[in-house]
């Protein structure tokens, strides 16, 4: 029997992705699994059943018929009605905030379902064509500069005319991981004159070689605030208290300011204060890309656009789904890359290497036991 694969409807608030296209599934088809489609599991991103017919795959009236007996499930955001539909033994691939969701993942357990969660993909090269971080990231980036565009009542680049010369927007991105560093390449296309910060060293370069000025307290703790990893290291008191005064200093200067600093399995740090939003001049704009995390921002609210002492703060959920398309094309071929891991193609099954370095960083569950080390110890542990 070939490897069925289900493709279901995202059910989430704010998700429009998908987690497979028509591209994805005539791969998935030539490796000779069959792909179930759940019927209109592509409309948000504008894609039709019939194109999903056209590349090979069924098309299931509901989620039950497309669950029933799927070997692997593949979705954007895995729910509860996800892990119970499935069958044991089943594989159930997909985002699922597990430092936030500790109960799904105990549910996968409970069930006895194979969880692999694509938020922490090993940062080695091998991985990288399924770091869904990054692709999402990417794109989120450079809709946060869009998004700061419609609420800014003023052009971003110098326009120097007969009646006379505007100036330049001033934008600063706060963060430049994936998203910062692609907030400041769009930033800078449109027009702005663009300065950025972050804690980790490497960055300095990349903010520059993309034609931004680098903020920091370049001190020696800054010289090592990067893990092996690549990503921030949590930074002491004393030296957050040093870069809060200088990005105070930087911000009241700024008419668009740009938020994208999160710590993996963390509330995101409050990188602005309401005394800082207030020395802003009025009409300028933040936003707030980890405002699902707890916000950069002291005044941002999830979901909601919001004004504050004459500042527009924006805080849009799941920035990378307001692109729809895009992000499922790129999410969509995470996923394959990652399939192309664990079937073979040969033998046309499910083979799995548990001791694969990128397994074991996605792998939360297996035989009905939870198995990531962040998530399998107890909790005084965990939290160490």
């Amino acid at each position: 029997m070939p490897v069925t694969i289900a493709i279901l409807k995202e059910t989430a608030d704010y998700e429009k992705r998908v987690a497979a296209t028509p591209d994805t599934v005539k791969k998935l088809v030539a490796m000779g699994t069959d792909v179930v489609v759940e019927a209109g599991a592509g409309d948000a991103s504008s894609i039709s059943d019939s194109l999903f017919q056209d590349a090979g795959a069924r098309i299931a009236s509901s989620k039950s018929d497309a669950l029933g007996k799927a070997d692997i499930v593949l979705k954007a955001q895995v729910s509860k009605e996800d892990i119970d539909g499935a069958k044991s033994g089943a594989m159930i691939v997909g985002l699922y905030a597990p430092y936030q969701n500790k109960d799904l993942i105990q549910r996968a357990a409970d069930k006895n379902v194979i969880a692999f969660y694509m938020e922490l993909e090993q940062r080695i090269t091998r991985a990288h064509a399924m770091d869904v971080l990054s692709s999402q990231s990417n794109l989120a980036g450079y809709k946060a500069v869009l998004d700061a565009a419609e609420h800014y009542n003023r052009a971003f680049p110098m326009m120097m005319t007969a009646a006379g010369t505007i100036a330049p927007a001033r934008v600063f991105v706060m963060g430049a991981g994936v998203a910062g560093l692609q907030a400041i390449a769009t930033a800078k296309r449109l027009g702005a004159v663009v300065c950025a910060t972050d804690v980790r060293p490497a960055s300095k370069e990349q903010v520059e070689s993309l034609g931004g000025t680098f903020i920091a307290v370049q001190d020696e703790e800054f010289k090592a605030a990067e893990t092996a990893g690549g990503y921030a290291k949590e930074m002491s008191a004393d030296y957050k208290a040093k870069q809060a005064e200088l990005v105070e200093q930087t911000i009241a200067k700024q008419d668009i300011v740009i938020t994208t600093a999160l710590i993996p399995g963390r509330t995101a740090p409050r990188l602005i204060t309401e005394k800082m939003v207030k020395s802003m001049k009025a009409g300028s704009v933040i936003v707030d890309l980890a405002v699902e995390s707890g916000g950069n921002c002291e005044c941002s609210i999830a979901g909601d656009v919001v004004m504050k002492h004459g500042v527009t703060i924006v805080g849009h959920k799941n920035v990378a789904s307001r692109l729809a398309t895009d992000a499922s094309s790129l999410y969509a071929k995470n996923i394959l890359n990652l399939l192309g891991l664990v079937i073979d193609k040969e033998k046309k099954a499910i083979n799995i290497d548990w001791n694969d370095d990128i397994i074991k960083g996605i792998a939360l569950t297996k035989e009905g036991n939870i198995i990531h080390p962040n998530f399998s110890q107890k909790p005084a542990q965990a939290a160490e």
